[in-house]
């Protein structure tokens, strides 16, 4: 079957129904006369226009046969002089508006050509005037007459022709461009996971520069607090100042050493699992939030082993979650589902805050943040929110992509 999808192949299909709907009305009302020719110039039309309810599109023997019965419908009742050339016209029409469906550009010239001929010599065959008064000036009357709609129908029929063909083009590079936009959804969702990765092994070797940082910093500050101690403990019964000035040395490299792991485990905190599970790592960051807010949250957390990636994307979710009730949501329950069901993972955050507008509210980095991580790993993420009503937000990922 040919798809109709398009509005331009639904104008067609009206515009075949139109023109059949017209050879219909002219063959029965066009004089009107009860007659065993009118049933079968009707059936013949009726069999044409169903016969355009499905179109063959795979075998070549088929769409001949269906070419060869089209030709019949016409050809039979017009050879016994009961079709009328009007009808005969409009149904040669609709034969080549369907060919352009089912067959490709010769096939379609010589079903054009074919119908020419058909209209052509059926025309040219019925008497137009009677036989006993035929002058000469209304033989070339009538001749005209002949060739200008013999013309007519050709120009109508290449007309229809290059018409149709162009809404076949038009389609085919609509259809190339939804499998080229399809293609570029699943290209970007892929890039987003790969980003995702070397985001992730960009963090990795952070923390290994960090580390190499703490080696040769801290370790040569307390390296050299040693030796300031050594120092005083050496001078210490000998020279007293001298001891005690050392000894100002040890304890203010003591000072820089602290701060120096100070700054370094700052750095490092940006790990947020470091090596515990991700229901481990979420149930600390919630006993935190109670002892920062006072609010004993609900959780219930039940999930499979997953990637470190995307354990981490839904700890920060998570973390960026609790931040934001923290800071804005006054609330006084908060809620944490982390299940996996129907081959799905489901994250919700909620909270019984003062809620907010949604559509005046989602520029913030946190949001787009949490968001982008969650298309990342092949999800989506979902905000529901009234004034006075809370907040949740909810995430779900596609286990299958996960594993």
């Amino acid at each position: 079957m040919v798809s109709l999808t398009y509005p331009s192949f639904r104008l067609l299909l009206y515009l075949e129904w139109l023109l059949l709907a017209t050879a219909m009305f002219m063959e029965v009302l066009l004089p009107f006369e009860l007659s065993w020719s009118l049933l079968l110039r009707v059936l013949a039309i009726a069999t044409f226009s169903l016969m355009g309810l499905r179109l063959p599109m795979v075998k070549l023997e088929t769409k001949l046969l269906y070419t060869a019965l089209e030709f019949g419908l016409i050809l039979l009742p017009a050879t016994h002089h009961s079709l009328s050339s009007r009808s005969v016209f409009l149904l040669c029409l609709v034969l080549v508006m369907r060919s352009c469906l089912i067959f490709k550009r010769f096939g379609q010239l010589i079903v054009l050509g074919l119908s020419l001929l058909c209209y052509g010599t059926l025309l040219l065959s019925k008497p137009i005037v009677p036989k006993n008064f035929i002058p000469d000036k209304l033989v070339v009357m009538s001749w005209d007459w002949r060739l200008s709609n013999i013309l007519l129908f050709s120009l109508t029929l290449v007309f229809a022709l290059l018409l149709i063909n162009a809404l076949l083009a038009e389609r085919q590079s609509r259809e190339q461009l939804e499998i080229a936009h399809q293609q570029l959804e699943i290209t970007n969702q892929q890039l987003c996971q790969y980003a995702l990765r070397i985001e992730d092994q960009a963090t990795l070797q952070e923390r290994n520069r960090i580390a190499r940082e703490i080696h040769d910093g801290l370790g040569h500050t307390l390296a050299a607090q040693t030796i300031q101690i050594n120092n005083t403990l050496l001078f210490w019964e000998s020279n007293n100042d001298k001891a005690l000035a050392f000894l100002k040395q040890a304890k203010q490299l003591g000072a820089e050493a602290l701060l120096e792991i100070r700054r370094s485990l700052s750095v490092l905190r940006s790990n947020p699992l470091q090596g515990q599970s991700l229901k481990s790592a979420i149930e600390k960051l919630l006993t935190d939030f109670q002892q920062t807010t006072g609010i004993e949250p609900s959780c219930r957390i039940d999930v499979p082993h997953m990637p470190t990636e995307v354990n981490t994307a839904l700890y920060r979710i998570v973390q960026e979650s609790l931040t934001n009730i923290c800071k804005h949501a006054q609330a006084t329950t908060v809620t944490v589902r982390l299940l996996a069901y129907a081959g799905m993972i489901y994250l919700s955050v909620a909270d019984d805050g003062k809620g907010f507008n949604p559509t005046q509210n989602t520029t913030g980095f946190g949001l787009q943040g949490m968001r982008e991580r969650a298309v990342a790993l092949g999800g989506q993420l979902n905000l529901h929110s009234q004034l006075e009503t809370g907040c949740r937000i909810c995430v779900s990922l596609p286990l299958s992509k996960l594993l």
